[in-house]
């Protein structure tokens, strides 16, 4: 099965630097890449997801680099009658 994500945009939605990660880790790397490109990306984080959540943690991808600007939340006040 063909997804349209690669690996490395993958590991940035999951907020893990994977620059980081390959230099500490290669061999672990390239067996979970391997991995995510023979299935969806859903399938392949309920599948490895014990394994993600330690990986992220060692290699946290810094603030700075994500892009993603922050809205600020609608509240909705209560009109007194």
């Amino acid at each position: 099965m063909e997804n349209d994500m690669d690996f490395n945009t993958y590991l940035v939605s999951k907020k893990i630097d994977p620059a980081k990660f390959k230099q500490a880790e290669g061999d672990t790397y390239q067996k979970l890449e391997a991995a995510f490109l023979q299935s969806h990306p859903a399938s392949f984080t309920a599948q490895k997801l014990f394994l993600i959540n330690p990986i992220r943690r060692k290699y946290m991808l810094s603030e700075e680099t994500t892009e993603a600007p922050s809205k600020p939340k609608m509240m909705f006040k209560p009109k007194m009658k």
